[in-house]
């Protein structure tokens, strides 16, 4: 019996408050399950990251396409930029655009955590050994303080290198939501891929703390409250984080 999963089955959307929705993909494992954040704002709408790209975005949530949309990546590791191809011009830091740009798998992390191990249930057609983020366009480089305009409501750049040198989140002053990417989350804070800088995570994280946050909805695993942001950067700053098996 075949037990892969077809597209049709790939993507889960759970709406969120504010209109913020999350769209996952429920049969990678939480470690390596990236959370695509899509924001509806007046003029148009926002997406945060974009999944493996395994099975296209656009044809199979809806969501995504139905209204003029700003594509941005919160970093340029494999897990969170797989559909961004499909959204023409996208944001990135400038920082890591030459990998949106030209996403080889030794510089996405693809070339060692694209495996079969990943998968709770394996997408029908997957190949790892032939697996590769598809380029995507980069028609904006986002620097600290820059602003993501959707009409109603404007999401201002946060850059946070540590994880990786382009690595940003998006805050909204309005509601305190911040779109943390993988800086913060509620899992194991990775500091060892090849890219990540200990010493520059710590000046990133001591930098955070004080952001006046409501609501914080990570790369990866369940959204939180700013109690648990702040715990949660404590316990990275006093040492007790440690890296664990994620990695993207």
């Amino acid at each position: 019996m075949d037990l892969r999963i077809g597209a049709a089955n790939w993507y889960e959307t759970l709406r969120m408050g504010d209109d913020v929705t999350l769209i996952h993909e429920p049969w990678i494992k939480p470690f390596f399950r990236c959370n695509i954040w899509h924001v509806r704002g007046r003029d148009r709408d926002l997406l945060f990251d974009s999944g493996l790209g395994h099975f296209s975005l656009r044809a199979h949530v809806p969501l995504v396409s139905e209204r003029e949309l700003t594509c941005v990546a919160s970093h340029t590791h494999f897990d969170h930029i797989g559909c961004h191809h499909e959204f023409g011009l996208c944001a990135v830091h400038s920082a890591e655009a030459e990998i949106l740009a030209d996403p080889r798998n030794q510089w996405t992390l693809a070339d060692r955590y694209a495996t079969d191990d990943m998968f709770d249930r394996l997408p029908e057609g997957w190949d790892a050994a032939n697996y590769q983020v598809r380029p995507a366009q980069v028609g904006r480089r986002l620097e600290q303080a820059d602003v993501i305009d959707l009409g109603n409501r404007a999401f201002e750049v946060v850059h946070t290198p540590g994880h990786s040198p382009g690595g940003i989140g998006l805050f909204e002053a309005k509601t305190g939501i911040f779109l943390s990417g993988d800086i913060v989350y509620d899992g194991p804070l990775i500091d060892d891929a090849y890219h990540s800088d200990v010493p520059v995570y710590v000046e990133t994280l001591e930098r955070l703390r004080s952001l006046p946050v409501s609501i914080i909805h990570g790369g990866h695993f369940p959204s939180f409250g700013p109690t648990r942001y702040r715990q949660l950067i404590g316990e990275y700053l006093a040492g007790h984080r440690k890296p664990g098996c994620h990695l993207a």
